[in-house]
């Protein structure tokens, strides 16, 4: 699945008057390079950018990329950055913190989202802290796309939150339902509750509460229902037995990076198979455009970043090792999410409730 199809950011060209992508140009493992660079990509496809971070090296890295003068971009200096290695909850004592001022852009109106590739924690914090929650939500969630049969499936909470209440999913679901039908199309998406079996009565005490919350919600009006499908297991993940799959944060990391690290050994295990001996080696030049395109559907840099849902503000928290790439098309995905005004939207269907 290419970055332009489904779950991928879609780019038409430039939106005249569109409000630009607050960038957090330094957070990360890899540093300004890669947020850079895949800033210039975005823009060059007409999506405007705002890279947040310290001026002087932002302007070095720009100037690295011929062109990129007159492109849609502009450097606003945040001369503090929260390390991948520091706490999430520095993030309320240093203001000039560059995941700080991106959100703050979003709150003043004059940024359409909050993209960071740097510490999730610290970006949920601030995204929480300076944009607050949409009425009716208690705890924003990660909602991230897996690749799965036919498509994907979309897989929420992936870490936000360890402890979690039955209320949470049932909410969580609420959103990632709106969110599938405003960005996605689908208009009636199926839920599945991950479970240790597909049975009503199977699970923890929080999936057989979770599973009650989710029945009454099923049908309901079109802000406050869902399509429950019922309990999933985890390779119905990959099955995509269901568009949605809700769990807890702690369980959902665990598949999401359980299905990355997979993915990275059984794409090896294809590569060492084909270049075994002679006859291989001939067959894997016969497949070699289909590998291609198997790996690019595989790497999570074609989706780009996770959105965070239930907050009032759009923001997009990507993979610390992102290459530019990633970072374009987490970019490009929260340009359109400003576009299809998803978060009107989904306060929209909470204040039906």
């Amino acid at each position: 699945m290419s970055a332009e199809t489904a779950a991928g950011p879609v780019a038409s060209g430039p939106v005249p008057g569109a409000l630009p992508i607050a960038l957090d140009a330094l957070g990360g493992d890899l540093g300004a390079a890669p947020n850079v660079e895949g800033a210039v990509q975005a823009a060059r496809a007409g999506v405007p950018v705002l890279l947040v971070g310290e001026r002087t090296r932002l302007h070095a890295e720009l100037g690295r990329h011929t062109g990129s003068a007159g492109l849609p971009i502009e450097v606003i200096d945040a001369p503090d950055v929260i390390g991948m290695d520091e706490h999430a909850s520095d993030v309320r004592g240093r203001p000039e913190a560059s995941i700080n001022v991106c959100t703050r852009l979003v709150k003043e109106g004059r940024a359409a989202a909050a993209v960071s590739m740097g510490h999730s924690g610290a970006t949920m914090a601030s995204a929480l802290l300076t944009l607050g929650r949409i009425r009716g939500v208690d705890r924003p969630a990660i909602l991230t796309h897996l690749p799965a049969q036919g498509g994907f499936t979309t897989l929420l909470d992936v870490g936000a939150n360890a402890d979690v209440k039955a209320a949470y999913l049932a909410q969580w679901a609420r959103l990632a339902t709106v969110y599938l039908r405003v960005l996605e199309g689908q208009e009636n998406p199926t839920v599945g509750l991950l479970s240790i079996g597909e049975e009503d009565h199977k699970g923890s005490a929080l999936v057989l509460e979770a599973h009650a919350l989710l029945r009454e919600l099923h049908g309901l009006g079109h802000g406050q229902g869902i399509n429950f499908y019922g309990n999933v297991e985890g390779n119905d993940i990959f099955k995509r037995t269901t568009d949605i799959v809700v769990t807890d944060g702690f369980t959902g990391n665990v598949v999401l990076k359980l299905a990355e690290g997979e993915a990275k050994v059984l794409l090896g295990w294809v590569k060492e198979a084909l270049s075994s001996d002679l006859r291989s080696k001939l067959g894997g030049l016969l497949v070699r455009t289909r590998l291609r395109g198997l790996a690019e559907r595989l790497d999570p840099g074609t989706y780009g970043g996770s959105v965070l849902l239930g907050v009032r503000g759009l923001t997009f928290i990507g993979h610390g090792k992102s290459d530019a790439r990633a970072v374009k098309n987490a970019v490009l995905r929260a340009a359109r999410a400003h576009e299809a005004q998803l978060v009107p939207r989904l306060e929209a269907a909470f204040g039906a409730s």
